[in-house]
């Protein structure tokens, strides 16, 4: 359904990113924030169900500033290869391709963010820092906890797994504490809940986490 195109961030570089379209009139645009895996198969798939949900999706590759075209699996090795990539990278030019995603998403109306895992705790951080957005969602964000005195400009839903080692119950509960006007829900389920190549992957949280995401996004995107 999608496909590669180029972006241009605010400071020049250039970066590739996966779209996908709606097969009509789009209900807004959204920036599809990756794991630590890089725009793999996973994340295209996430692109295109949200355009067969009416939204215009692109999903900018944020690690092409240390290495292009990472496309990683799920092994031991390849997490290994992600977080090294992730502690290399850094939260401020983070901003700048989502806000390159984001510019090439206006034609589409209002644009909301949506990430996982390190796209996540992007998505949390480009609430506060990226103009313009109308909404932002937030799933298992690896090291949001650590960004909890952001203030974000736009409404946001966070989905976080019970079981989830990298995000103690306690930190979720001090951050839903310190943003009361935000969502936040939590699942009987592991880190990595809604992808369904990963051993964490339930089917159950995904189901509803997807149908909060999707109402969430109908109310502030269209």
């Amino acid at each position: 359904m999608g496909q590669m195109i180029e972006l241009t961030a605010s400071d020049g570089h250039q970066l590739s990113a996966y779209r996908a379209d709606p097969s009509g009139a789009p209900r807004g645009g959204l920036v599809v924030v990756q794991e630590i895996f890089g725009v793999n198969s996973h994340i295209r798939q996430v692109c295109d169900g949200f355009a067969a949900d009416g939204y215009l999706a692109i999903a900018p590759a944020m690690f092409d500033r240390l290495e292009r075209g990472v496309d990683l699996g799920y092994s031991p090795e390849t997490i290994a290869v992600g977080r090294d990539l992730r502690a290399r990278s850094n939260l401020d030019d983070g901003m700048k391709d989502v806000a390159a995603a984001a510019a090439a998403s206006a034609s589409a109306g209002k644009i909301g963010v949506v990430g996982y895992c390190y796209g996540g705790l992007v998505a949390w951080v480009a609430a506060a820092r990226v103009p313009g957005l109308a909404c932002s969602v937030a799933y298992y964000g690896g090291g949001i906890l650590g960004h909890i005195e952001q203030r974000p400009s736009c409404p946001v839903m966070l989905h976080f797994g019970e079981r989830d080692d990298m995000l103690p119950l306690d930190g979720v509960k001090r951050l839903a504490a310190a943003h009361p006007t935000q969502v936040v829900h939590v699942y009987a389920a592991d880190h990595g809940f809604n992808c369904d190549q990963r051993g964490s992957y339930d089917a159950a949280a995904a189901k509803l986490a997807r149908e909060r995401t999707l109402s969430f996004l109908r109310e502030h995107l269209g």
